[in-house]
């Protein structure tokens, strides 16, 4: 699943894998993908928080030992165009676009904290 992460209201280019332990679930059980799920932040020292709901996780920042390429798959056709020439439909050719490297994970490994409200 991948997951848009927004630096002070804009798209961030940099790239990262959230690791979880255990699983998410909706209440409605549909899928998550391009579902919101919750906000991430980053403390000062850089250790990341995550909340979900009224939970909140403690991670850390780790670096990758071999870094993954995000590839989108294009079909190309330019390549093999024939103006008017009766002949079948040429093959498509595919390409890899990169649109980033994935340097870094997130990783949390701890139990999910309620987040308790001081109001009763």
């Amino acid at each position: 699943m991948i997951i848009r992460i927004k630096k002070n209201g804009f798209d961030s280019n940099e790239w990262a894998i959230i690791e979880l332990q255990g699983e998410l679930q909706s209440r409605s059980n549909q899928a998550l993908n391009d579902q919101f799920i919750g906000d991430l932040h980053f403390k000062k020292n850089g250790t990341p928080i995550l909340m979900i709901g009224h939970h909140i996780l403690y991670g850390k920042e780790v670096n990758l030992e071999k870094p993954y390429a995000v590839l989108q798959k294009v079909f190309d056709t330019d390549t093999y165009k024939v103006e008017n020439s009766g002949l079948p439909s040429p093959p498509k050719q595919v390409c890899y676009i990169a649109k980033a490297m994935v340097t870094k994970k997130l990783v949390f490994r701890v139990r999910p904290k309620p987040i308790i409200d001081g109001l009763e």
